[in-house]
């Protein structure tokens, strides 16, 4: 899933940034006509429900008949025996239970996001479907973490590939033009592109482009080049592979007054191809649910809001020299408060800023001594800071971007300090993880330098330090390092 996941966001990126720069929308942008909100506004509840169900079907249907999981035999014992129990920690890996189950998250979503529903609205199917899953669809005990990452992980993708695939939908187009419109954003946002299929809008040829957002501002810039990867523990240790990064922002950060959920959003993905190392290295979305302009002058703007957050940061063992992981750590349930700031004052350039503070209601951190079944990592709670700043010259020659991140994760949660190793079943351990507290530190500085029009040299540092204090065992420090130099062109 995660390699399906990557290939649509670069396939996104490119066929987006060609549709835009065909039509020239990078330079200016259009509202959503009033035609097309009012023709997709009927709220359709049974069409969005039994999408829903049909969803869970299918899957179970899947892991039953066709991989034969042990987990998919059910009957009304197992149903029974789940609402007796209740929930329990589990002990997934953490690409599944901090990525696909809020991708899984994501599909509820746009069922009912692509039947009229609203941001809040489709939230609460997305719940809906998560308590179907655990309760009834599945013989083990129902999943604390999953109830918490799969509706409030799915609003944040949900949300994003829905808007993603408005921006590539056209019902004015016919031909080869509709089928590949409808085909990609079928890709991205998969219950919006079946619902229009269902309900006939696929093919209806319409005298509006039936864009729920009209035409945004969207900036995407994509990089490539060589990644290294270090580890400096008891051992130094290091890895070279190819590294690429996708950042895309939609909507304005300042222009918050009045707007709507995911008005403004952005995504940073990391995507390597690195002996060892995941695919998916980084995934990070920041998106306003709320906000209000503070301070609006010719030449300085400060806005503030209330901001969803998702963070996905994941890497593996480098090499057989020290056998550790750098770095491992996500917060898929995440909301804050946060601040922009852009002054134009200066001579020579631009400076923007931005600080967030959030709560963590569901994260997760690299753990030196939890290894039960597929999980090393420990469930948390917490908080976290992000801080960033920003420059660029008027004449684009020169950016520099620096950015911290501060996570702190507490376990409370955990098992008894004589806990037998020997003889537990790892289904039914009900544990976060190891009692600890970590303090998880992320600090990223790039400069991009303009080698010809849309195209820059990017070099990139970034740095991972964790402390880990533990109840029971002796604590760890850790630190990583990034280096990345890159080719950047920038659509905008």
């Amino acid at each position: 899933m995660k390699y399906i996941f990557t290939s649509l966001l670069l396939l996104l990126s490119f066929y987006s940034s060609a549709q835009y720069s065909r039509d020239k929308r990078f330079f200016f942008t259009l509202p959503p006509d009033s035609a097309d909100i009012q023709f997709y506004a009927p709220k359709k509840g049974p069409q969005a429900v039994a999408t829903v169900f049909g969803i869970n079907m299918g899957v179970w249907i899947f892991d039953r008949f066709i991989q034969k999981g042990d987990f998919a035999y059910i009957n009304g014992h197992t149903i029974k025996e789940n609402f007796r129990h209740g929930f329990i920690w589990d002990n997934d890996r953490m690409g599944t239970n901090m990525f696909l189950h809020p991708y899984h998250g994501s599909l509820y979503y746009n069922a009912a996001r692509s039947n009229g529903y609203n941001y809040w609205q489709s939230g609460l199917f997305s719940l809906a479907g998560s308590g179907m899953w655990e309760l009834f669809m599945e013989c083990e005990y129902p999943s604390t973490n999953d109830i918490i990452a799969t509706p409030l992980g799915g609003m944040a993708l949900g949300e994003v590939f829905y808007r993603a695939s408005d921006l590539l939908l056209d019902d004015r187009a016919y031909g080869s033009e509709r089928f590949g419109r409808e085909a990609i954003a079928f890709m991205v946002s998969p219950m919006r592109g079946l619902t229009r299929i269902i309900h006939g809008d696929a093919w209806r040829k319409r005298a509006t482009s039936g864009r729920q957002f009209g035409l945004p501002p969207v900036s995407i810039e994509v990089s490539a080049g060589i990644r290294v990867l270090e580890l400096q523990d008891a051992v130094f240790d290091q890895g070279i592979g190819f590294g690429s990064e996708i950042r895309i922002e939609y909507g304005d950060k300042f222009e918050a007054d009045r707007g709507k959920p995911y008005d403004y959003f952005s995504i940073k993905t990391n995507l390597n191809v690195q002996a060892s190392q995941p695919v998916l290295g980084e995934l990070s979305i920041i998106g306003r649910i709320v906000g209000k302009e503070l301070l609006e002058k010719e030449k300085q703007t400060l806005s503030i809001g209330l901001y969803q957050h998702f963070d996905y940061y994941d890497s593996d063992t480098i090499s057989d020299i020290s056998f550790k992981t750098p770095y491992k750590f996500c917060t898929p349930a995440s909301f804050g408060g946060g601040l922009f700031y852009r002054n134009e004052t200066f001579k020579r350039g631009l400076m923007e800023g931005n600080f967030h503070l959030n709560g963590i209601l569901l994260g997760a951190s690299l753990s030196d001594y939890y290894r039960v079944d597929e999980r090393n990592y420990n469930l948390a709670n917490g908080l976290s800071t992000k801080v960033g700043f920003s420059y660029s010259s008027f004449n684009q020659k020169i950016r520099l971007g620096l950015n911290s991140q501060t996570y702190y994760m507490f376990t409370w949660k955990g098992y008894p300090e004589q806990m037998d190793w020997e003889h537990f079943n790892p289904k039914t351990l009900n544990a976060q993880g190891d009692r600890s507290r970590a303090q998880l530190y992320h600090s990223n500085i790039r400069i991009d330098y303009r080698l010809r029009k849309n195209f820059y040299l990017t070099g990139d540092f970034s740095s991972y330090v964790r402390r880990t204090y533990y109840k029971y065992f002796e604590n760890v420090y850790s630190s990583t390092s990034e280096s990345k130099l890159m080719l950047t062109y920038r659509f905008k």
